[in-house]
């Protein structure tokens, strides 16, 4: 057909970034996120009284990368990592890449830089980055990473988010997944609706479906190997300010209908993002997705910062005698999230901070 010749990513490539994928969303295994940037680490390490310098944030990602081997490699397949952390070492001279190496985990990296504003709208953003990430990821390759997470923010107001908001984040999405795939590394494409607001399930629910409904439209548009790639979207749930609470049940249905509607078969699996949760919400919700009886033709699994580390913070609380008890907290909910990618999770799983309320305003990593 004229016109249609393309070259897209040899076999090869294609042949390792559907391997990668499809590791990291083996059964029962997820992501743990700890690609913090160093200020958003400081509002963490605040949180619990300790100073935010480079040494406090080694000591505490080694606390994590180093919590029980058996139950971290039964549960977690792969770690997002901070640009930082990739260069320290543990306290024995082991650097922390080669420690989730060692135990089989993948190393992931957050490339983008963050969010700026999209003129003539009403506050909504984009994401930037795109400029030197080729660059940064054929170094990223060479350190041990095999996949990268780039996030992209919408908001539900009463006009947004605007169809200017809807095509430009999912452009963008499109071509720092092509930039990974190019360079080995498999794209976590991360199209965030927020959960700031009074909307109800139904409204989260349509605005989700047209904001993947025009990633997968961009991914397409791009020629980006479906199959290389994986979806970190939000549940589909209310906003924090809705008085109407939801049960498990219905924001499962909502979830999946949702993406039913807009992601692809070929997508070999979805790691949601815990969006403010508390740690315990996170769980329930994913257990009752992986238990709805419907179809599902993806990998239904997480990629939680909070909502797997909001317990081990306080239980570290940035003492050397608080290690074990900050790695017993991670370990706890690795498990229960862990079972309930199966759908295999009885709940009541109570941490430091398993109740505790996560959701940050307007939240920025």
């Amino acid at each position: 057909m004229a016109g249609l010749d393309y070259n897209y990513i040899s076999e090869d490539i294609q042949k390792e970034l559907k391997q990668n994928a499809e590791a990291i969303v083996a059964p029962g295994k997820g992501i743990l996120a700890a690609d913090e940037s160093t200020a958003t680490m400081g509002k963490r390490l605040d949180g619990i009284n300790v100073e935010n310098s480079e040494e406090n944030r080694r000591i505490y990602r080694q606390l994590l990368f180093t919590a029980d081997e058996a139950i971290m490699k039964k549960h977690i397949s792969g770690v997002i990592l901070y640009d930082e952390t990739l260069s320290q070492k543990a306290d024995d001279g082991t650097p922390l890449v080669q420690i989730l190496q060692n135990r089989g985990i993948i190393p992931g990296i957050k490339v983008d830089k963050g969010v700026v504003n999209l003129q003539g709208t009403d506050e909504e953003t984009t994401t930037q980055g795109l400029d030197d990430m080729a660059k940064r990821c054929q170094e990223y390759y060479k350190q041990g990473c095999r996949f990268a997470k780039w996030r992209c923010v919408l908001k539900i107001r009463e006009h947004t988010p605007s169809p200017l908001a809807i095509l430009e984040n999912a452009n963008v999405l499109a071509r720092y997944a092509t930039i990974c795939q190019q360079n080995r590394i498999v794209p976590i494409v991360e199209p965030e609706v927020l959960p700031d607001g009074a909307h109800d399930l139904e409204r989260a629910q349509k605005v989700t479906e047209r904001v993947l409904a025009a990633v997968y439209k961009a991914l397409n548009d791009h020629n980006v190997y479906l199959e290389g790639t994986l979806l970190k979207p939000n549940m589909v749930t209310a906003g924090q300010s809705c008085p109407k609470k939801y049960t498990p049940q219905e924001v499962a249905l909502a979830t999946v209908t949702a993406l039913q509607r807009t992601v692809p078969a070929a997508v070999p699996g979805i790691t949601f993002l815990s969006g403010g949760q508390s740690e315990e919400e996170a769980s329930i919700h994913l257990d009752a997705i992986n238990k709805l009886q419907a179809k599902k033709p993806w990998a239904l699994t997480f990629s939680y910062g909070r909502a797997l580390q909001a317990s081990a913070l306080k239980g570290w609380a940035g003492k050397n005698e608080g290690i074990k008890a900050g790695q017993d907290e991670l370990i706890k909910r690795a498990k229960a999230n862990g079972e309930a990618a199966l759908g295999q999770y009885g709940g009541g799983v109570k941490g430091a901070a398993a109740e505790d309320v996560l959701f940050i305003k307007d939240h920025q990593y």
